[in-house]
């Protein structure tokens, strides 16, 4: 079972109920991989607010890995997800917010929670603020 306050969620991945967490090691492994010097360039990057599939199976992998799985990049590659590619965004964008403090429930931007505002926009679209 996930447990909200240390950052954990429960996602379904490749047909299985999973709890992914980026924990400090996670973070530092998305770091190395997206070229970035520290969390908060981490954090920017998410806030881009553009996820390619590449980008969505490192941060998955790292999540899951940072639960304790044993489990390969290319393995999470070949998982599926409710809803496909949305499905995948949603885990993403709910894994986010849950590291950089987004309170559970909360569909609004906050300046607060660095990487959030793209977290929550992704988790859920019906939430993000009207474009120009």
């Amino acid at each position: 079972m996930a447990n909200r306050h240390r950052g954990e969620i429960a996602a379904e991945l490749g047909g299985c109920s999973r709890v992914l967490v980026l924990t400090l090691g996670a973070l530092a492994e998305l770091e190395d991989a997206f070229g970035v010097e520290d969390l908060v360039a981490l954090a920017e990057r998410f806030e881009r607010g553009r996820l390619s599939a590449r980008d969505a199976v490192r941060i998955l992998g790292a999540g899951l890995r940072g639960a304790g799985e044993q489990v390969s990049d290319a393995e999470v590659a070949a998982m599926t997800a409710p809803g496909g590619a949305a499905g995948f965004a949603r885990i993403v964008g709910t894994l986010i917010a849950a590291t950089f403090g987004a309170a559970e429930g909360d569909r609004t931007t906050s300046a607060a929670a660095p990487g959030a505002g793209t977290a929550i926009g992704a988790a859920h679209p019906e939430a993000a603020p009207p474009g120009p």
